[in-house]
């Protein structure tokens, strides 16, 4: 079998990265690959590993552009990071977010959570998605074929 991986990702690193103890949170214009970060999500006392990843779907659109006050907006993910942590008892977080002009199919937001029992992690990945789109400044914008529009609101 043949496997044809079309993407090519780079490693994250820099200013809008923050490597945590158990997870990582960044800010990056680069893709990434999910299935490293799945992978550092367990551990032997890991029950259950949940993951959320938004991509950007075809809504008549040619491409989104997504914008961030990034020095605030990596200080509210950690925020709600710690957040969900305390709150769902999680043993690992990643949260990763795009900036820049994405393509239809690209991957816009990965969140990736551990937990002794599946419960916990369902719940705070849902959360941590939640208190993003209601807290966190990223601004979308639409490319159209004929222009482009700011989204307003928060991310979906």
């Amino acid at each position: 079998m043949t496997v044809m991986n079309w993407r090519s990702y780079h490693r994250l690193q820099g200013d809008d990265v923050m490597n945590l103890d158990k997870g990582t949170i960044a800010i990056t214009g680069e893709d990434f690959n999910p299935g490293l970060f799945i992978e550092a999500a367990r551990s032997g006392n890991t029950g259950a590993v949940v993951t959320f990843i938004g991509v950007v779907r075809d809504d008549g659109i040619e491409s989104i552009g997504i914008e961030a006050y990034e020095e605030v907006a990596l200080q509210d993910l950690k925020e709600i990071r710690d957040e969900a942590v305390a709150q769902y008892g999680l043993q690992y977080v990643t949260i990763i977010h795009r900036v820049g002009t994405l393509q239809i199919g690209e991957n816009i937001l990965l969140i990736i959570v551990s937990a002794g029992h599946r419960k916990q992690a369902f719940l705070g990945c849902e959360s941590i998605l939640e208190r993003i789109k209601e807290r966190v400044p990223f601004w979308k914008r639409e490319l159209l074929k004929d222009g482009e529009r700011w989204v307003r609101g928060n991310l979906e």
